[in-house]
């Protein structure tokens, strides 16, 4: 991140309207670039650019220059998650009630059986809890899933976080903008192959507790991510 970013958010920060300003329009290209993303979705495309900008105004608001990440790669998920906000309140984005209700019902049951076990349950003992596939249960516990998520942190190895961006690998450069293509295909894989990338790359557990969670070898889980991996990547260059 450049020396004369870090400065304009110091003083956006401060209260400083013309920094704000300044910054909102070096990073007009990037907010026109996720809101194109989701035009044909029945909203104007200058109205998804206005929400986007209330994002990115959000990021500059919460922007900690001692994260020593760029405050684009800071500000994408800021902007698709208010963009995918927008239109989910706006009804048009939707989930299906049922998964709704699944989804419901497996945090309460999560806290119940963290109670009870001393410990998170795993999917498979929350999965046996509700009565339901594994396969059914991760995809109900993702239907909710936020663009936000992608800066929770998964593990802490030597005390610094890692966060799902990183185990994603798209965290440089322009690439981010892909997250909205990725999440599209995600959500197009059958069952057992959404399963598998929702585990590994979501939920950060091993090919082996993949294999037991859905009922699989571990070198099917392999060959499976692999596989999956490949067509992703080969997708969002097709998007190029």
């Amino acid at each position: 991140m450049s020396d004369n970013t870090i400065e304009l958010v110091r003083l956006a920060q401060a209260g400083d309207m013309e920094a704000k300003e300044r910054l909102i329009k070096e990073n007009a290209g990037l907010i026109w670039s996720i809101a194109r993303r989701f035009s044909g979705r029945g909203c104007d495309l200058d109205d998804l650019y206005q929400i986007g900008a209330i994002g990115l105004i959000k990021c500059i608001d919460k922007f900690d220059t001692g994260y020593g990440v760029k405050f684009s790669t800071y500000a994408v998920p800021m902007i698709l998650g208010e963009i995918k906000r927008f239109l989910r309140d706006d009804g048009l984005i939707k989930v299906s009630r049922p998964m709704k209700e699944m989804a419901v019902k497996a945090r309460y049951m999560q806290d119940a059986l963290h109670q009870k076990l001393g410990k998170p349950p795993t999917i498979n003992e929350l999965a046996a809890a509700l009565d339901v596939g594994a396969e059914d249960l991760v995809m109900a516990m993702e239907s909710g899933f936020e663009v936000e998520s992608l800066h929770q942190v998964v593990q802490q190895g030597d005390g610094s976080p890692i966060f799902l961006i990183d185990r994603l690998d798209l965290a440089s450069g322009d690439g981010m903008i892909d997250i909205i293509a990725l999440k599209q295909i995600i959500n197009e894989l059958d069952k057992k192959d959404r399963a598998v990338i929702l585990l590994r790359y979501f939920h950060d557990k091993t090919q082996n507790e993949v294999a037991r969670a859905i009922g699989v070898s571990q070198v099917q889980v392999s060959r499976i991510e692999k596989r999956v991996l490949r067509m992703i990547k080969d997708k969002l260059s097709d998007n190029k």
